[in-house]
């Protein structure tokens, strides 16, 4: 019996492949910030004879504290993790900082898939064959980071927010298998294309018109889980991979830059240690 954890495994995506787990006999464990939805997840795991096998932990992934607690919790209470799948994301129309003094979305699409990948490696190499499944948009340019503003203190347009959440996946990527030389766990970025989430988030008027068409167009979730789900079955060789729905994406070029990865590293370890600056 293999053991998923899944962030963001309450709603959309993750928690198909979270129901799709358990159907087949694995262990889940999904965390979530809402606590219905996590009781719903769990009458749905029941339901489907995989109550006994479905854990859900509330928590709020934006604050780096909360992140730290589930990993401690997580690593205390399953010494192997076979696959980690990072799902969490929250679209805001405008910025919001969390109790922490940080910009959401660079804490919860970034800082917490840092914290979760990192701080659950070890139990990852315990595995039979250990994954992480980042769902993010990789192989974009890496003018979509804003480096001299990554949290957008200035100029907040979501768009280009949502653009830099999959180039901050992409780089974390790279610095993840750079950190980890020789690991067997094996690093995978993953669109599966546009599906009928549930878009979670905080919308003005305009965004919420032109969310509500996204959704209309939007393959149904299952699709994107029989898409994603080889990658956690027979994930790829090498340590990093990247697809765009059945695509592979080429990680050996500029947009998987070391150096660029290896400068977000320094300027993550600054955040969380709470100066701001790279050390």
């Amino acid at each position: 019996m293999k053991t998923i954890v899944i962030t963001g495994g309450t709603a959309g995506i993750g928690k198909g492949l979270g129901l799709h787990c358990l159907g087949r006999g694995d262990r889940v464990v999904v965390i979530g910030s809402d606590p219905d939805k996590g009781r719903r997840f769990l009458e749905e795991a029941r339901a489907i004879g995989s109550g006994e096998r479905a854990e859900y932990v509330q928590a709020d992934l934006s604050l780096v504290a909360e992140n730290r607690r589930v990993v401690a919790e997580i690593a205390q209470s399953h010494p192997v993790v076979d696959a980690l799948v990072l799902a969490a994301r929250y679209y805001r129309s405008t910025r919001r900082e969390t109790a922490e003094g940080i910009e959401h979305n660079f804490a919860l699409f970034y800082l917490s898939r840092y914290l979760f990948s990192h701080g659950l490696a070890d139990r990852l190499e315990a595995g039979e064959q250990p994954v992480i499944l980042d769902l993010a948009g990789p192989g974009a340019d890496l003018s979509a980071m804003n480096w001299d503003d990554l949290q957008f203190t200035r100029d907040y347009r979501p768009d280009r927010v949502m653009a830099q959440c999959g180039k901050l996946s992409d780089l974390a990527g790279v610095g993840f298998t750079a950190a980890h030389p020789g690991t067997r766990i094996r690093y995978v970025l993953a669109h599966p294309g546009l599906t009928a989430t549930g878009f979670t988030g905080d919308y003005n008027e305009a965004d919420a018109a032109v969310v509500a068409g996204m959704h209309d167009r939007g393959q149904p979730v299952d699709a994107a889980v029989d898409m994603l789900r080889r990658h956690l079955d027979n994930p790829d060789p090498e340590p990093l991979s990247a697809y765009m729905q059945h695509t592979k994406i080429d990680v050996s070029g500029a947009p998987f830059d070391p150096a660029a990865a290896r400068q977000l590293a320094d300027i993550t370890r600054a955040v969380l240690s709470g100066t701001g600056q790279p050390a």
